[in-house]
């Protein structure tokens, strides 16, 4: 890997973390666009560690904005423990939110993580996930109410976003996209909905950095000088791009991300139908 690669690969884990169109899907494409030796097994493995390090910098981006929410969440958690009185605020109860969405991701990420970095990356799953969650989302956006903000969020609704997480290990789907998409079913409007999605995943992707953090030095991987650039552009763009999606879902349907998911999977059905691209 160079430079130019490797900057390549931080620009775009910071572009598409956040925006429901999947930086695993984004990744793996450039990556069998620009190194003609994936299919060799000790450079598949490199890459997918590279990759799975490069998530600390979103991670902690996530983190950062929202570093307030985070901190009132858990003072009102822990002090709720103690004090019925502040059981009735909604930063109570998003502390336990947090943990009912975390838990099902948590366990079933376990089980299938071996079959993810074995056979998960494979180019028509991701095509057929990039399209799929386009129409679901399309779905959504005819059908969700957009009636409900933060404040009415439930318990109920942790359960179906936290569950809708799950769905988000199948490389392709993007975690943002078919969370804020399980928003959109509750009722939620569409800057609730994502700032939700956004909130209930930072425990599941702090825990799934970390843990991918193990793999950093693996065989096959590009090294620290290589790995550190694509971890800080990782961090800086997406940091932006939280706020960006933010503001914009603000005054916007989702209908853009839904339009890039469906060509890009259309192309994609294509360069790999003609052999320009292999899906494996």
């Amino acid at each position: 890997m160079t430079l130019f690669h490797a900057v390549i690969y931080g620009v775009a884990q910071g572009l598409t973390s956040f925006l429901p169109v999947s930086s695993t899907a984004h990744l793996r494409i450039i990556q069998a666009l620009i190194d003609p030796h994936y299919t060799d097994r000790a450079n598949r493995a490199g890459f997918t560690a590279f990759t799975d390090v490069i998530q600390l910098g979103t991670a902690l981006a996530l983190v950062l904005y929202f570093w307030r929410e985070l901190l009132h969440i858990s003072v009102a958690w822990a002090r709720g423990l103690l004090d019925p009185s502040v059981r009735r605020s909604l930063e109570y109860r998003l502390g336990w939110y947090l943990i009912l969405a975390t838990i099902p991701v948590a366990v079933i990420g376990l089980a299938v993580d071996p079959r993810i970095e074995t056979g998960g990356r494979n180019l028509w799953l991701i095509a057929g996930s990039l399209i799929g969650l386009a129409l679901l989302l399309l779905v959504a956006e005819f059908t969700g109410s957009r009636a409900r903000e933060e404040e009415d969020i439930s318990r109920v609704d942790a359960v179906v976003v936290g569950a809708a997480q799950v769905v988000a290990l199948v490389p392709g789907v993007s975690r943002s996209g078919v969370t804020i998409t399980a928003g959109l079913f509750r009722g939620m409007t569409r800057e609730a909905a994502a700032r939700f999605s956004f909130l209930l995943s930072i425990p599941a992707v702090v825990l799934s950095a970390g843990y991918n953090a193990r793999k950093f030095g693996a065989d096959g991987a590009p090294g620290a000088g290589l790995t550190g650039v694509a971890l800080v552009l990782s961090f800086v763009i997406g940091l932006a791009s939280i706020g960006w999606l933010l503001r914009y879902l603000s005054n916007h349907t989702t209908y853009l991300f839904i339009g890039y998911r469906l060509t890009l999977g259309a192309l994609l059905v294509v360069l790999l139908s003609t052999g320009a691209l292999a899906a494996t």
